[in-house]
């Protein structure tokens, strides 16, 4: 299959799920705080660095198309950081410092640490 097409049912997967993720998260714990970005992000995260291995070390002869449908257009659409980025913004113009200082620091530091659980889990399979 093309990779274009890969991507694109692949994003639109994503875009879904990150509809459902956020709005359940945001149900849960109220939308005082971006919470629901926030989960989508580190999960996004968690899952980037373990198909990232799955993907590139384990599976050379699928992996190039399994990357397109997975990373780019699954991930691509799951994932936040646009929102991250104006939730921010808008902590910071509401006067809400210290709320857009924990959501940069949170989004940062434990996606990055869920990625990097993410690449070690897929090495250990």
């Amino acid at each position: 299959m093309n990779n274009a097409l890969l991507i694109f049912f692949g994003a639109g997967f994503g875009g879904v799920l990150r509809y459902w993720v956020s709005n359940a998260v945001y149900f849960l714990l109220g939308k005082q705080f971006p919470y629901g970005t926030l989960m989508v992000n580190i999960s996004g995260s968690f899952l980037m660095g373990l198909l990232f291995v799955l993907t590139v070390e384990r599976m050379d002869n699928i992996g190039s198309q399994l990357r397109a449908l997975l990373l780019i257009g699954f991930l691509g659409g799951y994932t936040t950081f646009s929102s991250f980025s104006i939730e921010t913004v808008n902590l910071i113009e509401s006067g809400n410092w210290l709320n857009a200082f924990f959501n940069i620091l949170l989004s940062t530091v434990i996606c990055i640490a869920a990625a990097w659980i993410g690449v070690i889990g897929g090495r250990s399979l």
